[in-house]
């Protein structure tokens, strides 16, 4: 099976909102289960972090980008995020899904990724994945569920 870290952490997201459950704090039952499900160790750890990164981050610590600030995306960025990429980002912040510091978390977390390569399908994963873990953030993650969902069905039509 070829799995990257995303695979890893979309099987947890997927298993988890089904079952409405928090992940067994245990890490090593965590582990356990992600290889029975035919995940390496490798990838494993490495999602493993991601998400303390995701729970670590605090926003309260850090200078917020206020509603009309200008967002300009640096070197490392633009070299993982095409235009079209960087395009929807900007798109979902100004429909109202991502507010300015959920999209710097969301940024954090696609950077952490360490994938070559990131795409729309990608964003859209991590986007739900950091609205899912925000209070407060519920109406934004069903508009967002919402257009993943709507996407979908448009492209199986």
């Amino acid at each position: 099976m070829k799995e990257n870290v995303l695979d890893v952490l979309m099987y947890l997201f997927e298993t988890y909102t089904e079952e409405e459950s928090q992940p067994d704090p245990d890490r090593d039952v965590l582990r356990d289960e992600l290889t029975r499900a035919g995940f390496h160790d490798g990838e494993i750890d490495k999602a493993l972090e991601w998400l303390d990164g995701l729970a670590a981050r605090t926003l309260e610590h850090e200078v917020q980008p206020t509603d009309r600030s200008i967002r300009v995306f640096n070197q490392q960025e633009c070299a993982r995020l095409d235009p079209f990429c960087r395009g929807y980002i900007m798109y979902l912040e100004q429909i109202g899904i991502l507010a300015p510091s959920r999209r710097e978390l969301v940024l954090d977390r696609l950077m952490a990724l360490e994938a070559e390569d990131i795409d729309v399908e990608q964003i859209k994963w991590v986007v739900l994945m950091v609205l899912f873990s925000q209070p407060g953030e519920e109406l934004a993650y069903a508009r967002m569920e919402d257009l993943v969902f709507e996407d979908r069905l448009a492209e199986a039509h």
